[in-house]
């Protein structure tokens, strides 16, 4: 089986991590090879580098600074683990990747897109998503959900940044519409997991029946 990388985008308290863990039991159940990362994280590296992206004590980290941090950790992920797995023929899941950048550094920090899209591509080497799936909700209802837990420095940027950056999400939608799909995540869990499966099994069917 060739291996596919499915990503997950969306603002936080959008629910991808609830719909990671749902493929990963579906995935486990026919008994497709797998492995999933979070970003930033992964690796040794990336997990450091993940620490000071998410510590609020980093409150001065300026935006291009921030944006180059989360390419390093990228980078180390996708050399070490993504890149290999792949090439065992593996799906690969990853809880964000590339767009994240473009949505939260780009149309959240006001950072230039073109070059954004310049540092994606030297991190992961040109490498893109075969199937990105983006949970689409309200800021108001994700900062909701995120008030039962302890905020990181991402988190607590407010809920006007983060609907500037849903409108990157939206615009990165618009741009690649072969590769990305957006998902009501104002859904029920099981449904939200019910259309990403029924996409993943028609997208994928070839793959999954060689497994």
């Amino acid at each position: 089986m060739a291996g596919r990388l499915v990503t997950f985008e969306g603002i936080d308290g959008s629910g991808k991590s609830t719909q990671v863990q749902l493929l990963e039991q579906e995935l486990k159940r026919i008994r497709v090879q797998f492995i999933t990362f979070r970003e930033p994280g992964g690796t040794k590296l990336s997990e450091k580098i993940r620490e000071i992206l998410l510590d609020k004590k980093n409150i001065e980290l300026s935006s291009t600074a921030e944006s180059l941090l989360f390419a390093a950790a990228r980078a180390q992920l996708t050399t070490e683990k993504i890149k290999p797995a792949l090439g065992e023929g593996k799906f690969v899941i990853c809880d964000r990747f590339i767009d994240s950048t473009i949505a939260y550094q780009g149309y959240g920090r006001g950072l230039d897109i073109n070059d954004l899209e310049i540092i994606n591509n030297i991190a992961t080497d040109g490498l893109t998503p075969d199937l990105t799936f983006i949970l689409d909700i309200n800021p108001s209802k994700a900062v909701e959900r995120m008030d039962t837990v302890a905020p990181d420095r991402m988190e607590a940027t407010g809920v006007d940044f983060f609907r500037k950056v849903r409108e990157g999400y939206h615009q990165i939608l618009e741009q690649n519409p072969d590769r990305c799909i957006a998902i009501n995540a104002e859904q029920a869990q099981k449904n939200v997991f019910n259309e990403i499966n029924q996409i993943i099994l028609k997208r994928f069917a070839k793959e999954l029946t060689c497994s």
